[in-house]
């Protein structure tokens, strides 16, 4: 029990810090992130742009992305969410105003990061190049949903691993589906 308060607090400080970070980058490259990772659309400009210029290996990589991503969020939003009903960090902690745009739903997980964890893992074995920059995306997705308050940097760890197992069973699952019986 003292590990899972020790943890808390941690979760609480840690909210509070990256809440209240307040640089000139920051404040002009998070917004736009979050505007872009809404409602998924860097991903599947990411997955556009790999189809268009990466042959077969880059529309591969796109459809694998894009079922990853959408199975990401079917676990994260439709079921995890519904499971574990966390409130979202007090607005008292939030220092700026895009504590106002935060949604009312769970906390736990971030389904923003679970898409685009599982997006840019899905991706980049087969177009290392380009899980590179989506990794960059993906880490900005994460650092700017704690900035904006909308969740602690728990739920964003809980999202980035269901983003990780879910394509990890993406990837496999085309293998699994061909296998014979022995």
């Amino acid at each position: 029990m003292e590990t899972l308060v020790a943890a808390r607090s941690v979760d609480h400080r840690l909210t509070r810090h990256m809440a209240a970070w307040d640089s000139a980058w920051a404040r002009r490259l998070l917004p736009p992130v979050e505007e872009a990772a809404e409602h998924t659309k860097l991903w599947w400009a990411a997955a556009a742009v790999m189809a268009a210029g990466g042959g077969l290996p880059g529309r591969r990589a796109a459809v694998t992305g894009i079922a990853a991503m959408a199975v990401a969020e079917l676990v994260s939003n439709g079921v995890v969410k519904k499971l574990v009903e966390r409130r979202r960090p007090p607005e008292e902690w939030i220092p700026h105003d895009d504590v106002e745009d935060r949604p009312d739903s769970s906390s736990f997980p971030s389904g923003h990061t679970a898409a685009a964890v599982a997006f840019t893992a899905a991706v980049a074995p087969t177009l290392p190049w380009a899980g590179a920059a989506c990794a960059v995306a993906a880490a900005l997705v994460a650092v700017e949903r704690v900035h904006s308050g909308a969740h602690y940097p728990s739920d964003v760890a809980a999202g980035a691993a269901i983003g990780l197992s879910v394509a990890a069973l993406t990837r496999s699952a085309p293998r699994l589906v061909v296998r014979r019986p022995g």
